[in-house]
């Protein structure tokens, strides 16, 4: 019990973070160009792709903020959904067996990061390495739930036949 909730915490963790970047976008973007062309830094030389995807989209956001500070707003409600799953996950925590759905749905939810990633980072004019960067939040979210969930599974048999505990 006590390994499924660590990773647990790992995981809701890891989700609310995400979710807590994606409020500040145009700032932080500003920061990652101006680490990104700093006299130190080696990316305009090594990266000069990544360097100049990291400037249009930079670009993109500032003119969309400026002219239109609303179509930000989704990337809000981004936040905000990651911050609500999040605390979905705390189902699982109280009682993994129970709640082992949660984990399922996330199981899901890190599978179909892939397919949306693939459509829709051609329509809309994502580089291919940024997709494979998109999809890698799929496949390394999905790592942990796959761990909790063989563990919930072993629990669930050990636990099998012993009286139901009783909510706090």
């Amino acid at each position: 019990m006590r390994r499924i909730r660590v990773w647990l915490v790992v995981f809701i963790v890891c989700l609310v973070l995400s979710g807590l970047t994606a409020f500040p976008l145009v700032t932080e973007l500003h920061w990652l160009e101006d680490l990104l062309t700093s006299s130190a830094s080696p990316f305009p030389e090594h990266f000069p792709a990544f360097t100049e995807w990291i400037t249009r989209v930079r670009t993109g956001l500032d003119e969309t903020d400026a002219a239109h500070p609303f179509v930000l707003y989704g990337t809000d409600w981004l936040a905000f959904a990651h911050l609500v799953i999040a605390v979905a996950f705390y189902g699982p925590y109280r009682d993994p067996v129970r709640n082992i759905w949660v984990i399922e749905f996330g199981m899901i939810a890190c599978a179909g990061i892939i397919p949306l990633a693939l459509i829709c980072g051609p329509i809309r004019d994502i580089p291919f390495g940024w997709t494979l960067v998109d999809m890698s939040f799929g496949v390394f979210g999905i790592i942990p739930l796959l761990v909790v969930h063989r563990m919930i599974k072993r629990l669930e048999t050990t636990t099998a036949g012993l009286p139901a505990a009783r909510p706090a």
